[in-house]
Formats: structure tokens, sequence, C-alpha cells
């Protein structure tokens, strides 16, 4: 049978002190019901002697939610614990964490007490505590830098005195996760009667190693752990849900569950980040937007031949609909005929290389191909089956100088050069085209606009182009330099208008 881990989420209380991540009650309590939904067991829902705001939005997460454990932190200081219990008053479920520094820093230089005045103190606080609530869960601070002795010392008080859940946070992120593994493993072996209380981990990121140290402590014998969406928190954060529970599920062997329904992961992770105005890193783990993108051909070949082969974990399990082919310079034909195949291109296996040669142009000139980008693609190897074609253009234009332009076009294999003058440098170029194209064909409308804002942006233009009995053809291109991208529309929906006016240019003798 395998062993069940808690998680406790302090996301509306650590995950809150980041700066710029203050909620109102409101969102709180969305937060909140998104955090039920994702089936945790604990959500600490505020400090709430700090401010008013804070105690009633535990009050009105206490009303809004049922199923998980509502937790209210306290220092250990009676008032505190007072408050806390008054915040809990409607709690279908409740919890007071109270708790003190233990570590020598934090015991002389913080609290300005001794070893045995801290000691006392715990234990009071923890049996006022129990005067209002049945769980209790009492906190060591900064246990992480505390004597291992002196720690297991405090939590047998406490424990006795009433203790159900004993919290051992890293709190300035300062274990490797060997001396925590160590530390949760001391505990378990040298206090009295731990089995009467669960241990939990609370680890922050510092050194980037709070879900290390979490995972560490749980092998050793901790069965809580104490975590934000995100990773969010004080200073580098928390230790992060979505990698805790994902690790215990992706190492079967370790004989670990949780009651967290993971496919509720991403969406619970965007509307934190959302609510929060807290940007997720792209490569974050699990939640990243390219956790589960690959760029590599040699990664998206594999990939698209077996899942595992690059990816320990389904994206499906985590609330994300499929991994990502990012198309690049560095992607293969098995990538780019698979993104092909989704946007209803299919090719046969000697004609995709031809494919392959223009996309690999494309790619040299930008980052990442969108599906956007491969519809103009193949837009483009079908021009360059077209009767007109352009080989070159040159535009002159400025302040005080009149826009001209200088075309070399491809005519059924002739190549000729037209030269024109307009109001503007797409102007003059469609001038001089249309010096050897019947004139009787105007422009309806022409289109232009950008795929993203970078100056590396393509631009998009679509024409409409009507001839002598009011029939419209409409041409399509996109390129980097917009005078280039428009011609090549234009010239997209000359090539449509088929073999009757396509002889007439080759009839002008040009």
């Amino acid at each position: 049978m395998a062993n069940q881990l808690y998680i406790f989420d302090t996301t509306l209380r650590d995950g809150e002190q980041v700066p710029g991540c203050k909620l109102n009650t409101e969102e709180k309590i969305i937060v909140a019901k998104a955090l039920e939904a994702l089936g945790v067991d604990v959500i600490e829902a505020g400090f709430p002697v700090s401010s008013p705001g804070d105690f009633n939005s535990v009050r009105e997460l206490s009303k809004a939610t049922s199923r998980p454990i509502i937790c209210a932190l306290t220092r250990a200081v009676e008032k505190d614990i007072e408050v806390a219990a008054d915040a809990l008053k409607y709690a279908k479920r409740k919890r007071i964490h109270t708790g003190i520094g233990t570590s020598f820093l934090h015991i002389h230089h913080k609290l300005m007490s001794t070893e045995e005045k801290v000691l006392e103190r715990a234990v009071n606080a923890v049996k006022y505590a129990k005067k209002y609530v049945e769980e209790v869960e009492f906190y060591a601070e900064d246990a992480g830098r505390s004597d291992n002795e002196y720690l297991a010392r405090v939590v047998e008080a406490v424990i006795a005195a009433g203790a159900t859940v004993i919290n051992i946070p890293d709190t300035t992120g300062y274990c490797l996760p060997e001396m925590y593994g160590a530390k949760i493993k001391y505990l378990m072996e040298h206090v009295k009667d731990i089995e009467k209380a669960i241990l939990s981990t609370h680890c922050h990121n510092d050194l980037g190693m709070a879900t290390a140290n979490s995972i560490m402590g749980v092998i050793n014998g901790a069965r809580q752990v104490e975590v934000t969406m995100n990773g969010i928190g004080e200073r580098a954060g928390n230790t992060s849900l979505e990698e805790v529970v994902m690790t215990f599920k992706s190492h079967k062997a370790l004989n670990i569950e949780t009651n967290i329904n993971t496919k509720n992961i991403y969406q619970t992770s965007r509307l934190v980040s959302n609510l929060m105005n807290m940007p997720v890193q792209p490569n974050k783990a699990i939640v990243g937007r390219n956790a589960f993108a690959h760029s590599s051909g040699i990664h998206q070949d594999g990939v698209l031949k077996l899942r595992e082969n690059y990816e320990i974990i389904d994206p499906v399990e985590v609330g994300v609909q499929e991994s990502s082919i990012l198309l690049s310079a560095r992607s293969g034909r098995a990538a780019l005929r698979h993104r092909l195949s989704i946007l209803g291109y299919v090719f046969e296996e000697e004609k995709i290389d031809e494919v392959y040669e223009h996309f690999l142009k494309l790619a040299d000139s930008q980052k990442e191909i969108s599906d956007e980008d491969l519809e103009n693609l193949m837009g483009k190897v079908h021009r360059d089956k077209q009767h007109v074609k352009l080989d070159s253009l040159k535009v002159t234009s400025g302040k005080g100088l009149v826009p001209s332009a200088v075309v070399h076009l491809d005519v059924l294999g002739e190549k000729i050069e037209v030269s024109g003058t307009g109001v503007g440098g797409i102007d003059a170029a469609l001038n001089a085209i249309r010096s050897v194209i019947n004139k009787n064909e105007f422009i309806d409308e022409i289109l232009i606009q950008a795929f993203s804002r970078t100056t590396l942006a393509l631009g998009k233009v679509h024409v409409q182009l009507k001839n002598q009995a009011g029939k419209m053809f409409h041409g399509f291109a996109a390129h980097q330099d917009l005078i280039t991208a428009s011609i090549e529309a234009y010239l997209d929906a000359v090539n449509k208008m088929g073999s009757i006016e396509l002889k007439k240019i080759k009839e002008k003798e040009l």
C-alpha cells in the first residue's frame, strides 16, 4: 500500500509575500476554490493578526471551501492565536499553525532569548492553540540551521503538548538535500512519540534546492510538504507544488501518493500567474511554456516516434493538450512533415526534400517558424512553379525623390526587366509590372499586416485583382520586406487568372 503524502499549499500566505502579488479577498477565494478542485489537503489562508484584510480573507475562505483544512498562521503569542481562532470560526476543518525560531541565530540574535525560554514558549503556544482547535501545527523556524539535538528536544516537547503536525522549515534555503534528509531522519529516530505527529517539510529556494530538499525529507519520513503553485514565495520562492507532485507520480518505486488531480495543474498555474501578476518562466519545470516543447531535430524525431524517448511526463497528465514541436533551423524533415500534415499538407517522400530546402531558407532568417509561416511557405513553393515570377526588384524612394522601381521578372522562362514610378515604393513597382501586363486588370484591394511585433516580423499581403469581366482573383504572399511581399501577392493573383491572360503577356514579345 502506498504512503499518503499530504499537500499543504501556502500560495495564499507565503506565496503572497512576494512584492506585487497581493490579492484581495475575492481573488483569494477564486484561488482557494481552484486549489480545492486541484485536491490540496491544507490551504494556509493567511496570517490573521497581521491585518484586517488577512483576517477577513481567512474568514471568507473558511466559508467558501469545505474539503481542505483551512490553516491560519500565528507567532507563539497568545493574541495571535486568539485572532487566528476567531478568523477560523466558520471553517469546516481548521488548523492553527504556530511556532518560533529554534536556530542559535534566531534564539540569540532575533528573539534575544535562551534555548530554555524558547522551548517553554513553544510548548505554551501549542497548549494555548489546542484550547481552540484540535489540529495544531508547530513550526520550528530556521530548523534548517538548527542544532539537531536541540531541535529534537523542542519537537518532542510540542508533541507532548498536543501538536499534531511538526513543520521543519529550511527557512533560508541553506540546506543541501543530504543535510535536510538527514535532519528529518534524525528526528524520526530520536524523538519520543514521533508517530503521534506528522513531520512536514517547508523549504525555500535560495540555493535552488527547495524541491530536492522536500523530496529528501519525504524519503526520510516526512508525510506533509508545504508548497506553492509555480514555486512563488519570498525571495527566491518556495517548493513548487507541481514539481513535488509530479516527481512522486513519475517515480512510482518511491511508493508515495497524493490527492492531487494532476490534470488541473496547468490551469491552476495559469490562474495563479494571472491573478498575482507573476509570469511563469518559460523553462519552468512542468508548467513553463517550454516544458513540453522540442526544437532539436533529433529530439523531435524521437518524440514523434515515441513520446517517452524524450518526455518522462505525458503533458496530458498535467492538463497540457500536447507536446509542442517548435520548428526552427534545427528541425529535421520528420518534424516539418508532421507539422505540415496537421495543416493538411501531405507529401510523398521525394517531395518533402524540395519543401525542406525552402523551409531551411526561411528558418535561417527567423528564430522560430509558426503555422502561418508554413502556410505562406507552401504558397511560395507553389509560386516557384508559376508562369510569372519575381526574380528581384530595386526600389528608390525618400524625401525629395520620386519613388522609382526596377523589377526583374521571369515570364514563362524569359527574363525581362521593367521600370516604373509612383507615389510610393509599392506603387512604383506595381506600375512597372503593369507596363507589360494588360492594364485593364486593376487592384480592388490590398491588405498589409504583420505577423508579430518584432523588427524581423513577416509582412503578410492580400491582394484582390479584378479582370475586364469583373472576375476577382486573390493573391497572397509574405516577406520581411513589405514591397517584395506586395509584388509577390500581386503576381500570385495574376498567375491565377489562367492561360488566356498569361498569353497576352507573351504576345507582347517582351
